[in-house]
């Protein structure tokens, strides 16, 4: 095997930086972190320094290598993978004019508001599959033409250029030669229509965006240019896959098929099914988004988050101090063989899709005298897997699909008494990889067969591996019982 079949992918995330270098056989033989300062100038405003993004990638790559033991010739291919929404402005030379402003941030939340009062939402949402909210990028964009001093005047004259994450390494990457963003970061700016994968000049004027600052739009692996000019890298190296970071554990997960879905269970949860090469409109709130591109063929996701997953174990143990670390939960559940009638409701930042009630709040209902702390631990993680069915419920109605293999990663995937009881409610196998970097995995992929270093994503199939399925031993009415008691709970929260 060629040396140079070691494919290196930037996974810029929210915290931090992580770098993986994968061989032909998909190990990962080299891996660096590093976290990320994040920016908090105002209340519900975050920001990140691209050039302090810019810096942890070049470190990562540099300790990746090292970890290795290989030097940068022996790399074949880049792939990129990113925190989606936050995005950025800078010069043609690279320079940014402002910081980034995340994806968490909520600053033009009176500008969505004034769209939706104009009566906008309905056309946003049949042009791109997205809400009106300020999690999307577009609005963004329009906050830093209006304020940061002759950004407008600039952008207008094309001397400026906007890009999420992606869009800002690949520029770094190849000094500048390449302003792009594959179709799955693109389609979650508000600007780009899910049908046509092209910036709509309705919606850049509804936002009042000039379309000469934006990225070429480009499929999620080809060549976009090559390495040039770098520190920590020879020049010449193709960089040649993209994706967001959901979209490429979505791929990283193999789920190639329509109907197969992946859900990463973080601090919250996020849930996206292939639904093929038509785009499906939700009719349960959930999100219409691109997958990927690949050899001239797009293929399409159903999204859908839960706010609060991991969060609501951290919240035992620093807002209750049920357990001292995170990882005791699952022991503390098991001391019960179920919940008795405690359920677990974990609104406590709101309930999204389905339900879409800001307003309502976390709950345990059912609690007696009888009740242990085993007994709320154990709620506790069926209340996450409750939501997750639901979430799959809803893609299954949309889709008109069944989920042949309901694939995990993330932290809390280690809980074994979790992902049993998540098999149960859906139904269906759970199947949790041996490798549990899926996104950086994805990115990976996609890198190698743009660059031509795997021929098909049939071939990646081949060299993906599960670690462990588990499969569904919940009877019908046990089922019906979980499920009616949760809704009865979610109505009082």
């Amino acid at each position: 095997m060629s040396r140079q079949r070691h494919v290196l992918a930037i996974d810029q995330g929210t915290t931090g930086t992580r770098v993986s270098i994968v061989d032909a056989k998909v190990k990962v033989v080299g891996y660096a972190y590093q976290e990320l300062p994040q920016h908090f100038p105002r209340p519900g405003w975050v920001e990140h320094d691209l050039k302090d993004i810019w810096k942890s990638v070049e470190a990562c790559i540099g300790k990746a290598l090292k970890a290795a033991k290989l030097k940068g010739h022996d790399i074949g291919a880049i792939g990129i993978t990113n925190q989606r929404e936050t995005c950025g402005l800078w010069t043609q030379d690279g320079k940014p004019i402002h910081r980034a402003i995340v994806w968490q941030d909520r600053r033009t939340a009176d500008f969505c508001a004034e769209l939706k009062a104009q009566g906008h939402e309905a056309f946003f949402r049949a042009q791109t599959g997205l809400v009106l909210d300020p999690y999307f990028s577009g609005t963004k964009l329009r906050w830093l033409l209006d304020h940061v001093p002759q950004a407008r005047e600039k952008a207008e004259r094309g001397e400026l250029c906007f890009g999420t994450i992606d869009t800002f390494l690949v520029h770094r990457l190849t000094k500048g030669e390449a302003h792009v963003s594959d179709v799955s970061n693109a389609s979650r700016t508000l600007m780009l229509g899910l049908s046509s994968l092209a910036w709509e000049p309705a919606l850049l004027e509804k936002l009042g965006v000039p379309a000469k600052v934006l990225p070429r739009v480009v499929p999620s692996a080809e060549v976009y240019g090559v390495t040039k000019g770098l520190a920590s890298l020879p020049d010449g190296i193709p960089v040649s896959g993209m994706a967001g970071d959901q979209q490429a554990a979505l791929f990283g997960q193999a789920c190639f098929t329509p109907g197969e879905a992946k859900c990463t269970y973080g601090t919250g949860a996020f849930l996206l099914m292939n639904v093929g090469h038509t785009p499906v409109v939700s009719k349960a709130g959930l999100l219409s988004t691109v997958a990927w591109k690949l050899n001239g063929q797009t293929s399409y996701a159903l999204e859908g988050s839960s706010f609060i997953a991991g969060a609501a174990v951290q919240w035992l143990r620093d807002g209750l101090g049920v357990i001292k670390k995170a990882s005791e939960v699952e022991a503390l559940a098991k001391t019960v063989k179920e919940t008795g009638e405690v359920v677990f409701v974990p609104a406590l930042a709101g309930l999204g899709a389905p339900h879409w009630r800001p307003e309502a709040r976390g709950l345990f209902a059912g609690i007696d005298r009888g009740t242990t702390k085993g007994h709320l631990a154990r709620a506790v993680l069926e209340g996450v897997a409750l939501q997750i069915y639901e979430l799959a419920d809803a893609m299954r109605l949309d889709s008109g699909r069944d989920i042949p293999a309901f694939k995990v990663d993330g932290g809390a995937v280690k809980n074994d008494l979790l992902m049993q009881f998540q098999a149960d409610l859906l139904g269906t196998p759970v199947v949790r990889p041996r490798n549990a970097e899926t996104t950086s995995l994805g990115a990976a992929f996609l890198g190698g067969l743009g660059a031509g270093l795997w021929q098909s994503p049939e071939e990646i199939r081949k060299v993906w591996k599960a670690e462990k399925v588990f499969t569904p031993r919940m009877h019908d009415d046990v089922r019906a019982r979980h499920l009616g008691k949760w809704r009865d709970a979610v109505k009082r929260a």
